[in-house]
Parts: C-alpha cells; sequence; structure tokens
C-alpha cells in the first residue's frame, strides 16, 4: 500500500516540545521525542517490560522513560534502568532513523541501514528569508492516495471549494500531464478571468488590485513517496501570466505532505509558502485560517469517499483525462513499492 524505505515527514517540532509524541507511521506505531543535547529520537512505542505505550511517558535527561513502571530506554533501543530492578538483558525496541530538517521532523519507518538523509528533499521556502510560510496538520480517514488524485486533480475545487478557490472556468481549461523521470505534473492555465474570493484577497494583500482581470495558474507537481508542491497564482492579465515580474502577481506555493497511518488513513502536513511581503505575519495567519478551511472541505469529501469504497470494493471506477495525474502518480508508486518487495527465490 505504502513505500516504507524512503522519508516522511512525521511531526513537526511543536509537537514534542516537553513531551514524546506518540504517531503511526506507514503502520508502525513510533515514540518521537527530544533526546541528548536536544536532538531529536524516534523509537518503536511499546515498553519491553509490560507493552505499554512509551508515547505515555516523559523524557528525563535526554532517556525516555516508561510512564507505567519507570523503565529507562536510550535512543538506540536499548534498555538503560528500571527502578530497583536489573533489566539490562532486556531485548532492544526498534529505533528509527529520524532527522529534523526545513522545519520539520522527517522519519524513515523502513529499513533504517538503507536511511540516507541526502534524499530528504531541499525547500527553498523553508530556509530562504524571502519566503513565509504558514501551514498545519489534519488527520484525515481516508488513504493516501485518495488525497495524491485530490491534489492532482484541481478540477474539484469548482465544486468542492465553491466560496473561496473555485470557479467555472477551471473546468473549462484544459489540463496537460507529463512524467519526468519520477516527478508527475499537471498544469492548467486561465487568462483573462476574474480571480475568485480567495486570490482577490491574496491580490489586496500584496497591495494590488482585485477588480482586475487576471492570468490564473496550477501546476501541481507530485514526487514519491506523497509530497505534492502546488505553483498556484494569478497575475494582472496581460502581463505575462506565470511568468509576470512580481510588482503585477500574487503566488504562492501549496505544500502538501502526507504520511501514510494505515491503509485508510494518513496525517496531512498542509501549507502555503509565498514569497510576497514574508515580513507581514498578520497576513501569513489570514492566509493560514483561509486555506484550513479549505482543506477542511477537502477532509469531508474524502473520507466519505473513501468510507464508500469500503462499502463497495467490487465497484470499478471510472478513469478521465483529468485523473491523469493522480493515476500517472499511482504508477510511480507502484514502481517504488515493488523495489521493497523480496524477489522469489527459485524453488
Amino acid at each position: 500500500m505504502y513505500p516504507k524505505n524512503t522519508w516522511y515527514v512525521a511531526c513537526t517540532p511543536d509537537e514534542i516540545d516537553g513531551k514524546p509524541l506518540g504517531r503511526q507511521v506507514c503502520g508502525e506505531k513510533i515514540v518521537f521525542y527530544r533526546g541528548a543535547d536536544g536532538k531529536v529520537a524516534a523509537v518503536e512505542d511499546f515498553c519491553p517490560h509490560r507493552g505499554a505505550p512509551l508515547s505515555l511517558g516523559f523524557v528525563r535527561d535526554g532517556n525516555l522513560v516508561c510512564g507505567y513502571h519507570g523503565l529507562e530506554m536510550g535512543c538506540d533501543g536499548k534498555v538503560i534502568s528500571m527502578p530497583g530492578q536489573r533489566v539490562r538483558g532486556f531485548p532492544c525496541i526498534v529505533s528509527y532513523a529520524v532527522e529534523e530538517r526545513h522545519g520539520f521532523i522527517w522519519v524513515w519507518p523502513g529499513d533504517r541501514a538503507l536511511a540516507d538523509p541526502g534524499q530528504i528533499p531541499y525547500l527553498e521556502w523553508a530556509e530562504s528569508p524571502e519566503w513565509a510560510y504558514g501551514g498545519g496538520l489534519y488527520h484525515i480517514n481516508c488513504e493516501y492516495r485518495l488525497m495524491i488524485d485530490n491534489l492532482m486533480d484541481l478540477t474539484h475545487e469548482t465544486y468542492v471549494h465553491a466560496s473561496s478557490i473555485g470557479q467555472k472556468e477551471i473546468d473549462e481549461a484544459p489540463v496537460t500531464t507529463r512524467v519526468n523521470g519520477e516527478e508527475v505534473i499537471t498544469s492548467r492555465y486561465m487568462e483573462n478571468i476574474m480571480a475568485p474570493p480567495f486570490w482577490r484577497a491574496a491580490l489586496r494583500g500584496n497591495g494590488l488590485a482585485d477588480d482586475v482581470p487576471v492570468d490564473r495558474w496550477q501546476v501541481c507537481r507530485f514526487t514519491p513517496p506523497s509530497h505534492v508542491m502546488i505553483e498556484v497564482g494569478v497575475a494582472h492579465a496581460g502581463n505575462g501570466g506565470y511568468d509576470a515580474a512580481p510588482q503585477f502577481k500574487a503566488s504562492s506555493i501549496v505544500v502538501d505532505f502526507i504520511t501514510p497511518e494505515t491503509e485508510t488513513s494518513h496525517w496531512y502536513f498542509w501549507g502555503m509558502a509565498r514569497n510576497f511581503k514574508p515580513e507581514d505575519k498578520e497576513l501569513t495567519a489570514t492566509i493560514r485560517e483561509g486555506q484550513g478551511k479549505i482543506f477542511n472541505e477537502d477532509r469531508e469529501m474524502l473520507e466519505l469517499q473513501q468510507a464508500n469504497l469500503l462499502r463497495h470494493p467490487e465497484r470499478k471506477l471510472l478513469a478521465l483525462n483529468i485523473d491523469a495525474g493522480g493515476m500517472q502518480s499511482r504508477r510511480v508508486l507502484e514502481q517504488w513499492m515493488k523495489k521493497e518487495v523480496p524477489a522469489e527465490q527459485p524453488a
């Protein structure tokens, strides 16, 4: 269902401030916490004494202490001590490769020996002072590939997000899909239209008129295992559209990190990065609030879609040209998952 020998966003640093965090990633129950010198650690969320979740414990001197009987664990999964008991012979629990980078905590839920921090994608918008970012986290009860489908085909905006970013011109604009190595790209461009409410507010936020025709674009980029970055924006019509100079447009990158939890649920780290007025914290908060409402509309639709699919597993779904981005993304994922299946031994 999902590749495990790869990096996923597991949580954000604020989620482990002062306490451990239990989170399931790709079927693995993991506890994240800050160990010695504040370095992030991740081990199996299972106390080897009586099987209690270690995430219900606390951190002391960089070690994780079980909240049931006080057994103390090291960041390497080895038992250190327990009050009044000899426990150093206890078996180790699993420890996971984990890295803190770009404002996120990344985990490799598969074979730790294969983990290469160099494979964590570089995110310019997370490191440059010329960009501002605001985002959040939703737990969504649907399989992660349904979310990828949703993000790689934005036709649904006209209907699911009619009051914010949707407009009929989305339906009318042709969609192009191409594959560049393991990256899948879907693009849609609309010319000489009026901006919907969310983008009118963004134009005002950048000091631009919001009552004039604009050119609008949506460029969705999927990279495995489940990252989707979407270049979106509007520019005053006649100034080059996507390539318009900054003084004529409001553009951003919609950030989507989709982390499988189970076969029918995932963690959705959403946000928006922009390179206009990065110092304006009030604007960042306003955009984040608006985007959070939009993504909540997606959550309702996707969870009910998943329930329908589970109720009718025998039904085949239609595949249209607008679905090409999601279908190509699934093909890339299938190739990734084949790499993780051991070759059959000859009889």
